[in-house]
């Protein structure tokens, strides 16, 4: 059993590790801060040592609550917090013991925990995704872990482009990474940026016509080409063409920084003298 110390809050170091919590609740945090402030911590946080201090293992919101504490109040009692010391093998070890922690405690979101395998293969602390979730994730079952495996591919095609993508579920994301396999990262990439969304929800029925089309061909065992047929033109620099099927028919989207009423006006024009006068 260790035994936890006082450890200052300014030798703690809380980037160390990547974090696999991305998203923290306001509403949350305030509860958590205002139980401190009324009863303590109830549980100490955990670090490891290093060369220069220590590296924050789990607690993360507990040590952001007694910073923010100590800048409301100025109250000293809030410049060191209670910490049990482990010793990690590695980093590796350490990482494990962070999501251990928080599984447990959190319970993060899916692409929470598809990222944080994504973030240490792309650090190096893993060699491989594969090994990041073996070592990150040993309790969960094979088939668990495959779709751990296909979130994160959402995660390395689309990482900046959705907004608050931890409030996504594991099947959206399923259903995400099943057409990114299918080669239509770019045609998801360009409805995205077709208008500035506000929610993840926005974007989310934004992208459902493209989701739902590429499953309906999955379905009826036809062609998922991208370009088989054409969904996505770009005629000219600055201007998207993408094709949406809907039940009626086709919508064109075009979309970016040269797509004005002139140039609609001159591609509705060429499509009259195409077909023929009205």
């Amino acid at each position: 059993m260790y035994t936890p110390q006082n450890i200052p809050l300014d030798a703690i170091d809380t980037g160390l590790l990547p974090r696999d919590r991305t998203l923290i609740c306001a509403d949350a945090q305030t509860e958590l801060q205002s139980s401190i402030a009324q009863n303590g911590l109830r549980m100490p946080i955990e670090v490891y040592k290093t060369d220069t201090g220590f590296a924050l293992i789990s607690g993360y919101r507990r040590l952001l609550a007694f910073q923010s504490l100590h800048a409301l109040t100025g109250n000293d009692q809030y410049t060191k917090i209670s910490a049990v010391l482990h010793n990690p093998a590695d980093k590796q070890a350490a990482l494990a013991a962070m999501i251990e922690e928080n599984e447990i405690r959190q319970n993060p979101s899916p692409w929470e925990r598809a990222r944080i395998a994504v973030v240490t293969t792309n650090t190096d602390v893993f060699a491989t995704l594969d090994a990041a979730l073996a070592t990150l994730y040993p309790q969960i079952s094979r088939q668990k872990r495959a779709k751990l495996r296909a979130m994160a591919e959402v995660v390395e095609g689309l990482d900046g482009q959705l907004i608050d993508p931890e409030l996504l579920s594991e099947n959206q994301l399923i259903r995400l990474s099943q057409i990114l396999r299918l080669g239509w990262t770019d045609i998801v990439i360009t409805t995205l940026g077709e208008c500035r969304d506000k929610t993840c929800t926005d974007q989310w029925h934004r992208l459902l016509p493209v989701i739902q089309e590429a499953e309906k061909r999955i379905s009826e065992n036809r062609s998922t080409n991208p370009n088989c047929p054409r969904r996505l033109s770009r005629p000219k620099n600055g201007v998207s063409i993408r094709r949406e099927k809907t039940r009626n028919g086709y919508i064109l989207h075009i979309t970016g920084r040269r797509a004005n009423g002139m140039l609609v006006t001159t591609v509705l024009e060429e499509i009259e003298r195409w077909m023929g006068p009205a």
